[in-house]
């Protein structure tokens, strides 16, 4: 995985295209993280009897790895990581 958790990105795909945030967890099985105020969604509560009213939550739903690219601090400009292999 190219990203880890606390890491500044940036989203190169989907409706927040060139938003920035920073990663608050990273699922490596599946290939997705979750980044902070990105790709939000309505959750609807039921109504309880602490709640009568219900509610809506906004949360962050998770996007794949590959459409989050690393913030480079200096630009603050989009950059590619290269396997630590390939280093030289």
């Amino acid at each position: 995985m190219h990203v880890k958790t606390g890491d500044q990105v940036l989203v190169i795909a989907g409706n927040d295209k060139g938003r920035t945030g920073q990663i608050v967890s990273v699922d490596t099985k599946r290939h997705r993280v979750v980044v902070e105020g990105i790709n939000m969604r309505v959750k609807h509560k039921k109504p309880t009897q602490q709640n009568p009213q219900g509610e809506r939550i906004e949360q962050e739903a998770s996007l794949h790895a590959s459409n989050v690219q690393l913030l480079d601090p200096n630009t603050g400009k989009g950059t590619r990581k290269r396997p630590a292999e390939d280093k030289k």
